[in-house]
């Protein structure tokens, strides 16, 4: 197939997805290993939740009908027959005129309908002494017979909650394709379930080129710069989820490049790089390729920054290559790999989302062809740092948006309304 060339970016994309299949096998993880992975089937509550009627604070299970005439100037009093606490069952069932204590998450005893807060509440014991000094748990395990002042009525299922409130036996808990934070995670632990079947992680491998890179530690060396797109690739990659296989550099020699990339198929789901993709002498990528007998799907993207990136399929392994420049970089990793990222993990969640946002900064170039620069977005407003050279990382840190300014536009002035790509 002949290569594309100048492709806009949803061709690019487009170009790259048609090669691009969805991780197949699944994996179980225990619920502690299992934030951030994408659920692989629907998940069901086994029980309902709460699987009792229980308390939900610290009071007196009773009849609301014992206590309907109940007041502050004519409080009835109610025979205290025990105490339960959480995870305990109480035995009997309570009859007319009796209460029983109960602890917060508490089962509510057979036959209560409501539950007194217990600093509401007065204790008498026995010989009609008001009891004072000493906390209820105390006054009960003394085994004498108290009665519970109650100086107010309260209604059926008053101070109640029911089984099954929370989650209902047979509900779906977890759709497929859910990736599980910290809110699933929860409920799953809720129902007892332990381990969650979910989709094994895409295997990435990551990488630079360039002869001209340190790694930071290693003492700059004139002419040399220090490889910032490795570190900020791989943060960016585990910051939506994944681990890539870090290679380091690649040397300038496209059959050593070509080796490494070429070990990989079979064995991973997408090989990234940067660097290495323009028309200079040391722009190894194009070579590579030709090495590998690769099929390439496009080189170069008609926009700006980035427009240089070089896709391939190599057997079963597609490779991205982006430019080497860092924003650039930044940029169309955002675009470009985010979509491919999304396919290969079941999340179609993960492709940026774009909104209209009003600008707040004038833009004051014309765009002869289509642009993306760095942005901040907050609250239906777009800022714009300045300082949009593709090399320059600085800027960035503040950016949590791109502006995406189609090809032919004009100034761009405060005020107006823009579309943007949300990063965040």
């Amino acid at each position: 197939m002949a290569a594309q060339i100048d492709l806009t970016l949803e061709q690019a994309v487009a170009a790259v997805l048609g090669c691009i299949r969805p991780v197949e096998e699944t994996e179980e993880a225990g619920l502690l290993c299992a934030s951030g992975r994408v659920a692989a089937e629907d998940i069901y509550a086994p029980f309902a939740n709460p699987p009792f009627d229980r308390s939900p604070l610290d009071g007196y299970a009773l009849r609301s009908a014992d206590i309907r005439q109940a007041s502050a100037a004519n409080p009835v009093r109610l025979r205290v027959i025990g105490e339960v606490c959480a995870g305990q069952v109480f035995p009997d069932r309570a009859a007319a005129g009796e209460a029983v204590r109960v602890m917060t998450g508490a089962k509510l005893p057979a036959a209560c309908d409501c539950v007194i807060r217990q600093e509401d509440v007065k204790l008498w014991d026995a010989q009609g002494r008001l009891v004072d000094g000493l906390p209820p748990e105390k006054v009960l395990q003394r085994g004498d017979a108290f009665s519970a002042e109650i100086p107010y009525a309260l209604q059926h299922h008053q101070n109640y909650c029911y089984a099954g409130e929370d989650i209902q036996q047979g509900a779906c808990l977890i759709r497929e394709g859910t990736v599980l934070k910290a809110a699933q995670l929860g409920v799953l632990a809720s129902m007892g379930i332990a381990r969650v079947r979910v989709w094994r992680r895409p295997r990435i491998v990551l990488c630079s080129t360039g002869d001209e890179l340190l790694m930071p530690g290693e003492a700059l060396q004139e002419g040399k710069i220090y490889n910032s797109n490795l570190f900020l690739l791989a943060a960016r990659l585990q910051e939506l989820g994944f681990a890539a296989e870090i290679l380091g550099c690649l040397p300038d020699d496209a059959q050593a490049a070509a080796a490494q990339i070429r070990s990989f198929e079979g064995r991973a789901e997408l090989f990234l790089s940067t660097g290495g993709v323009s028309v200079g002498k040391k722009d190894i990528m194009h070579a590579v390729v030709r090495e590998l007998s690769a099929e390439q799907l496009f080189w170069r993207m008609a926009m700006k920054p980035g427009a240089p990136a070089l896709a391939y399929r190599y057997g079963s392994l597609p490779g991205i290559a982006l430019s080497g420049n860092p924003f650039a970089a930044l940029a169309t990793f955002e675009l470009l790999v985010r979509p491919v990222l999304a396919r290969l993990s079941h999340r179609p969640q993960l492709v940026c989302a774009r909104r209209t946002a009003i600008l707040q900064d004038d833009f004051l170039k014309k765009s002869q062809g289509r642009r993306f620069v760095r942005a901040c977005y907050a609250d239906g407003r777009v800022s714009l740092p300045g300082r949009n050279a593709s090399g320059m990382l600085f800027s960035a840190m503040a950016c949590n948006a791109m502006l995406d300014i189609p090809a032919g536009s004009g100034e761009l002035h405060a005020g107006d309304p823009a579309e943007i790509v949300c990063l965040y």
